[in-house]
C-alpha cells in the first residue's frame, strides 16, 4: 500500500501538469451536490482555451486517469461531462490513506526549514489596559494567532513589547493570549547616546522640553538603502524622544538571538538582512509613528533587520455603541451575554458555579477571538454587540466549542460502552474498512475539512498577504459540515456485531475531526472544551 501524506495542493499540482504546459485549469470541488458526481473539475470553456476545440488528447485522458506522483490522491476516473472534464477519486483509498495516520493532518503541510527568525511587535500592547481600543485589541489578537501559527510551522518567533503593566497582562490572560511580561524595561542608554549624536545638529538640545531629544530629517533617513520603499512620502522631520527610544530599546532586546537559536553567542553581521524579520501588527492610527520608528532603528541600531513588514490591521466600529467602548469594556460585555444565554439554556444563574467560571472566561475569549479574527485583517470590522449570544448560532466561536464539547461527549459515550462491554475495543487503523463510510458527510468532512488542513496551516503562517482569518472560517465550516452529519447519522448505533465495523471506521474519522478541531484552536489560544 503507498504511504505518504496526501495533499490537494500536491494533487492539483500534478492534474495541472498532466494537462502540458499553461496556467491552472483545474479546481477542486467543495459544495455537497458536486461532490455526489465529481472531486476536481477542469472547466469546458478552459479546456478550450488550452486544447482550441476542447478535445482533450486521449493520451492526456490516459496520463489523468494513471495519475501517481507524492502526495497525490489515487484516481477512480476522469471522463468528460457537460461542464468539463470531471474527475472522481478512489474514496475508500483515500480514506484509508488519511485515516490510517491521522496526526499528519493535524499538522502544517511543509514544516518550515531554514526560515529567518521572526520578531513581532504590536505597539498597541504600551497602552494601559483601560484605554486599549477595539481597533488595538484586534492588532493584539492578529498578532497571537500570527505567532502561534508560525511556531506551528517551525519558525523561531520573537514577541515584543514585553508588557510591563499587570493588569494588561491579567486582561491578555482572559483572552488567552500568550505575550511575555517584563518587571523592568530594556536598557535604552546607548540607543540615547547615538540619538544624541544624530540631533544635535537639529538645534539646542538644551531648550528643549524634558523627554525631548530634538529633531531628525526623515526623508534622509528613508532615502538610505533598502528604507525609502513603503515609505510614506509626506514623512519629514521626526522628534526623538525618551519614549521613543525605550520602544526602540524593546525592539532591539527582542530581536538579538536567543539560546535556540544557531549559534547565539555569535553576533550577525550588520544588516543580515536573513537573520530576522520584523514584522509590525498594528492599527492605522499607529502606522506613521511606527514608520517613523522603524526608520530611526535603522539609523541607530546597526544590528537592526532590513526586513522590516508592517500588518496595518483594519479600523473597528461596533453597531450601537459609543465610540470610546474600550476593549476591556467590550469584554465585559460578552461575558456577561455568554453568562445569560447559559443561564437560559441551563434554567439556572451559573455565574456563581466555580465550575463554571473556566468554561465562561474561554465561551467569551473565543466569542471575541471569532469576531476579531473571521475577516481578513486589513479590511474594516463591524461589530455587532446585540444581546444574540447562543451555543447554536452557526457563526460564533461559541458554535465550535459546542461541537467539540459534543465530539468529546460522543467519544466519552462510546469509552462507558466498552467498559460495559457493549463496544468492541477500538483496533489498529489498519484493520478498519472504510469503504463501509459511503455517507455523504462523511466524504464532506475528509474532503473539505481532514484533507485540507496541512495545506491551510502553511498559509496561515505565510508572511506575505497574511490571512488570519482562515482559520476561524474554516472551523465554523468545519463545525456546521460536523454538526449537520452528527444531526443526522447515529454514530453509537446498536450494540450489535454486523454495525460495529461501519461504527468504528465512522469513529476513527470522527477522531481526525477532533484533531483537526483542537489544531485549529491552539492556534487561536483556545483550549477545547468537554462540556457545554
Amino acid at each position: 500500500m503507498a504511504t505518504g501524506r496526501l495533499g490537494l495542493e500536491e494533487t492539483l499540482g500534478a492534474l495541472n501538469a498532466a494537462l502540458g504546459p499553461g496556467g491552472p485549469v483545474w479546481f477542486r470541488e467543495t459544495r455537497a451536490r458536486h461532490l455526489r458526481a465529481r472531486d476536481f473539475l477542469a472547466p469546458r470553456q478552459a479546456l478550450r482555451a488550452r486544447f482550441g476545440d476542447g478535445q482533450v488528447p486521449e493520451r492526456v485522458l490516459r496520463a489523468l486517469a494513471d495519475l501517481q506522483g507524492p502526495g497525490v490522491a489515487p484516481v477512480l476516473r476522469c471522463e468528460p461531462t457537460p461542464a468539463g472534464l470531471a474527475l472522481r477519486l478512489q474514496r475508500a483509498a483515500v480514506f484509508e490513506r488519511v485515516l490510517g495516520a491521522v496526526g499528519a493532518y493535524a499538522a502544517p503541510a511543509r514544516p518550515a526549514a531554514g526560515a529567518p527568525r521572526v520578531l513581532l511587535h504590536c505597539p498597541a500592547l504600551r497602552a494601559a489596559p483601560r484605554a486599549l481600543r477595539l481597533g488595538q485589541l484586534r492588532a493584539v489578537l492578529v498578532a497571537d494567532h500570527l505567532a502561534r501559527a508560525l511556531r506551528a510551522h517551525g519558525v523561531k518567533v520573537r514577541l515584543a513589547p514585553a508588557v510591563q503593566d499587570p493588569h494588561l497582562s491579567a486582561f491578555l490572560q482572559q483572552l488567552r493570549v500568550d505575550w511575555p511580561a517584563a518587571s523592568e524595561p530594556a536598557s535604552a542608554e546607548a540607543l540615547r547616546s547615538r540619538a544624541l549624536a544624530e540631533v544635535t545638529a537639529a538645534g539646542d538640545p538644551g531648550a528643549l522640553p524634558a523627554g525631548d531629544l530634538g529633531g531628525v530629517c526623515l526623508k534622509e533617513l528613508a532615502g538610505g538603502r533598502g528604507r525609502a520603499a513603503g515609505c510614506d512620502p509626506t514623512l519629514d522631520r521626526g522628534l526623538v524622544t525618551e519614549d521613543l527610544l525605550a520602544q526602540l530599546a524593546d525592539l532591539q532586546a527582542a530581536a538579538q538571538p536567543g539560546p535556540e537559536d544557531p549559534s547565539p553567542g555569535l553576533a550577525p553581521a550588520p544588516g543580515a538582512v536573513d537573520s530576522c524579520v520584523a514584522v509590525h501588527v498594528l492599527s492605522g492610527e499607529e502606522e506613521a509613528q511606527q514608520q517613523q520608528l522603524d526608520l530611526l532603528w535603522r539609523e541607530l541600531d546597526e544590528w537592526a533587520p532590513l526586513a522590516q513588514k508592517h500588518l496595518v490591521c483594519g479600523p473597528v466600529r461596533a453597531a450601537g455603541a459609543p465610540g470610546s467602548l474600550t476593549a476591556p469594556e467590550y469584554y465585559e460585555l460578552r461575558l456577561a451575554q455568554v453568562r445569560a444565554a447559559s443561564a437560559l439554556k441551563h434554567g439556572r444563574d451559573l455565574a456563581q458555579d466555580p465550575a463554571w467560571t473556566e468554561t465562561f472566561s474561554i465561551l467569551s475569549a473565543a466569542t471575541i477571538k471569532f469576531e476579531m479574527l473571521s475577516k481578513a485583517p486589513q479590511g474594516q470590522l463591524l461589530l455587532d454587540l446585540a444581546d444574540s449570544m447562543s451555543t447554536k448560532g452557526p457563526r460564533s466561536g461559541t458554535f465550535v466549542l459546542y461541537n467539540c464539547a459534543r465530539l468529546a461527549t460522543l467519544f466519552a459515550g462510546y469509552q462507558r460502552g466498552l467498559e460495559q462491554g457493549l463496544y468492541p475495543p477500538f483496533p489498529p487503523a489498519s484493520s478498519l474498512d472504510f469503504s463501509l463510510l459511503r455517507e455523504e458527510g462523511e466524504w464532506l468532512l475528509l474532503f473539505n475539512s481532514v484533507l485540507p488542513f496541512p495545506d491551510l496551516l502553511s498559509r496561515t503562517a505565510a508572511l506575505a498577504g497574511a490571512r488570519t482569518d482562515m482559520v476561524c472560517r474554516f472551523l465554523v465550516q468545519l463545525s456546521m459540515d460536523f454538526s449537520s452529519y452528527y444531526n443526522r447519522v447515529h454514530v453509537l448505533g446498536e450494540p450489535q456485531p454486523h454495525l460495529f465495523g461501519q461504527m468504528l471506521a465512522r469513529l476513527q474519522l470522527l477522531r481526525a475531526v477532533q484533531e483537526v478541531l483542537h489544531a485549529g484552536l491552539a492556534t487561536l489560544g483556545l483550549p477545547p472544551l468537554s462540556c457545554l
